[in-house]
């Protein structure tokens, strides 16, 4: 007897449908999976058998014919093992085919008949609805990053048992009740509050119009002065996540197997130095998201910048212009998301202390030179900010009175970003860090007297035409923090201030 079960796979952030179809027939036993299926699908055959016999059902002894179609794209991870078994029963007729109900199934199976959690479900929910599907019979360990989703019956179930009863109408089950996204939004950065940093004052006003544009930023300085905490508590002044933007980064943490319920806040992703491309970039057999997109929507810290591998650094050029990274391997070429902000830290020297008011440096000129070309010109023409971080002084940290809270420079990044969503709505894009060519042209006219300031800058500090760019998106910003229609002459002043390696170490 053949019998067809539907379910769905993943290429990427996008489902598509998947048939299982069992072919059952008398003779030698036997048992083939064809369709591209990968050995975790392979796999299968074990887990299935097992959790028929101790959930108390008979293993066809038959000729067992398993085919995932569409048959020419591969199929990728343990989620086919419920409807497998569902489409066995079926095809054995322990359960009667005509009386199933019409759904997706998805899970995977332990021996003892237990459903557990499969990874990537949330982005095939999606594509199925979009689809026009309707009905879901999913893993109870996944109702959380799911429930969010409008105009689908997800009906989850903890057992094969469970699973079969409700297809088969024998109980009921309540579909997941759709959970209203603002009821649910949380935020709790009182760990890394801005008023418990003391002193660097400049650091901060840069990290405030860095999350107000949200502009690229590299904090330059010794160690121990504090570059690690201004990263950590850019969190805590960046807008709140809107749904669509949630949803987003749920898609991908949910593909890399790293959801656990779902996104209310902005990623923070810190890699180790010792970070692979791949890691950093995404790849691998399947693929899969690396750091940068999985940062989407908020932050990547790397912290000893230069202690990165030079290749993979200059891996992120491209992301960091585009907003997206492709992958292509040898059968499949994936393209994830990768809009983040870049907070990175580096020491000035091997010592660390060159340009420092405080401490002495011992690095020789060729020693710095060298330090500081680890860093391409290139890449660092992509970070808008850069800025001097010195150590804090004795009577700073003796300071009793806490600094400007976070709640008060996101109430003012805040309004900055609404002024930058109105103006550049109409194209698609969210900050002044994404304007092209033609929206700086547009929304970054200067007066004679910021045009000569530029001028002379460009010509003394011998920039590039993208670090020019740059300039006028974050003096565009400055302007939005202070409510100004038009740059001012201030404004870009300011804006020339935060181009620290280009006017102070270049040796």
């Amino acid at each position: 007897m053949l019998a067809l079960i539907k379910s769905f796979g993943l290429k990427g952030l996008d489902g598509f449908p998947v048939q299982a179809e069992i072919d059952m027939h008398s003779g030698m036993p036997t048992y083939d999976i064809v369709g591209l299926a990968d050995t975790a699908v392979k796999e299968s055959k074990e887990r299935v058998r097992s959790a028929m016999k101790n959930s108390g059902y008979q293993y066809p002894v038959a000729s067992v014919v398993i085919n995932l179609a569409p048959a020419d794209v591969k199929k990728e991870g343990s989620l086919y093992d419920l409807p497998i078994a569902i489409g066995l029963l079926s095809a054995s007729k322990q359960i009667p085919y005509d009386s199933l109900k019409k759904a997706i199934v998805l899970g995977e199976l332990s021996l003892n008949g237990e459903v557990r959690k499969v990874n990537g479900l949330l982005p095939m929910i999606i594509t199925a609805v979009q689809q026009g599907e309707t009905t879901f019979v999913i893993p109870k360990a996944n109702c959380d990053e799911v429930s969010f989703i409008e105009g689908a019956k997800i009906y989850a179930v903890d057992t094969l048992t469970q699973a079969v009863e409700f297809l088969t109408n024998q109980i009921e089950i309540q579909p997941l009740a759709i959970r209203s996204w603002q009821s649910d939004v949380q935020s709790n950065h009182s760990d890394n509050d801005f008023k418990y940093i003391k002193g660097q004052f400049a650091a901060k006003r840069a990290m405030e119009i860095a999350v107000a544009g949200g502009h690229n930023i590299i904090m330059i300085g010794p160690p121990g002065a504090g570059k690690t905490m201004l990263a950590r508590a850019v969190p805590s002044i960046m807008p709140s996540l809107t749904f669509e933007e949630a949803l987003e980064v749920a898609k991908i943490h949910s593909v890399s197997g790293q959801l656990d319920g779902f996104i209310y806040e902005r990623p923070f992703r810190t890699p180790h130095h010792s970070s692979t491309m791949v890691a950093l970039t995404g790849g691998g057999n399947k693929a899969r998201p690396g750091e940068i997109s999985l940062a989407h929507n908020g932050v990547l810290f790397l912290d000893e910048l230069p202690e990165y591998n030079r290749h993979t650094l200059e891996t992120l050029r491209q992301p960091l212009e585009d907003g997206v990274i492709t992958v292509a391997r040898n059968a499949v070429s994936v393209t994830y998301p990768a809009d983040f902000m870049l907070v990175a830290s580096m020491n000035p020297c091997p010592c660390g202390n060159y340009g420092s008011a405080t401490m002495e440096c011992k690095c020789t000129a060729s020693q710095i030179h060298k330090y500081l070309n680890k860093l391409s010109g290139p890449l660092l023409d992509r970070i808008d900010i850069h800025i001097e971080v010195d150590n804090v002084t004795y009577d700073q940290l003796q300071v009793d009175d806490l600094s400007e809270s976070s709640q008060v420079i996101r109430e003012r990044v805040n309004n900055a970003r609404s002024i930058q969503l109105e103006r550049l709505s109409a194209s698609g894009r969210r900050c002044n860090a994404q304007m092209t060519p033609a929206d700086i042209n547009k929304y970054c006219k200067l007066d004679t007297q910021s045009l000569n300031l530029l001028k002379d800058s460009f010509e003394k500090l011998n920039l590039t035409a993208r670090a020019y760019n740059r300039i006028l998106k974050v003096a565009r910003t400055i302007a939005d923090l202070d409510g100004s229609e038009n740059i001012a002459v201030k404004h870009v002043a300011e804006s020339l201030q935060f181009r620290m390696l280009d006017r102070k170490y270049r040796v």
